[in-house]
C-alpha cells in the first residue's frame, strides 16, 4: 500500500481550469444559463480543447446550470460535484481534483473568483485574485524534475484566442 501511493505521488498530473461561459443575469444563481454568446464560447473552447485531451481525462463540473452547459460542449461524459459550486474555495478545488497526487488529467469546470485563486496558488503558493476570464481555461501540468515537483503553465485557451 505505501508503494502505491508513493507512486501515485509521484504520477504526472495535468489540471484543467476552465471557468464556464457568459451567462444570463438573474436569479436564483445556480439557474442561470447561458447566452447565445456563451454557449458559441463553450463550443470554441471545446472544439480546442477536446482533441487534445489525454484519453482517461476526467471531467468535473459545477452543478450550476452555466457551469454543466459550458462542460457539454465537450460531448464527453462529465460528473458534477457540489464541492465545485460558487461558494468552492480555492484549496477544496484542488482537493476535488486529487491535485496533484491523483495523476492523470482532470478538467474543473466552475467559477471565479475561485478559478483565479486555484490558478495563483498553483502558480505562487497564494491564493491571489487572478481573473480567469469567461469560457478561459487554464491548463497546468505538475511534473517530476531533478528529482522534485514543479508546476507549469502549458496554456492559457480563450475563446477569443480559437
Amino acid at each position: 500500500m505505501a508503494g502505491k501511493s508513493t507512486a501515485a505521488s509521484e504520477a504526472n498530473m495535468d489540471l484543467i481550469l476552465w471557468r464556464h461561459a457568459e451567462a444570463e443575469d438573474g436569479s436564483p444563481d445556480a439557474r442561470r444559463k447561458l447566452t447565445a454568446r456563451g454557449r458559441k464560447q463553450a463550443r470554441q473552447v471545446a472544439r480546442w480543447l477536446k482533441p487534445r485531451l489525454p484519453e482517461g481525462a476526467r471531467i468535473l463540473v459545477s452543478p450550476a446550470l452555466r457551469a454543466v452547459q459550458t462542460a457539454e460542449a465537450l460531448e464527453l461524459p462529465f460528473e458534477k460535484l457540489d464541492k465545485l459550486g460558487t461558494g468552492a474555495g480555492a484549496s477544496g478545488l484542488l482537493g476535488a481534483a486529487g491535485w496533484p497526487q491523483a495523476g492523470g488529467c482532470v478538467v474543473l469546470v466552475g467559477h471565479q473568483p475561485t478559478l483565479g485563486r486555484a490558478a495563483a496558488l498553483l502558480l505562487t503558493g497564494d491564493a491571489a485574485d487572478w481573473s480567469v476570464r469567461k469560457g478561459a481555461l487554464w491548463w497546468f501540468t505538475r511534473r517530476l524534475r531533478d528529482g522534485g515537483g514543479e508546476t507549469l503553465l502549458r496554456a492559457t485557451i480563450g475563446p477569443d484566442l480559437v
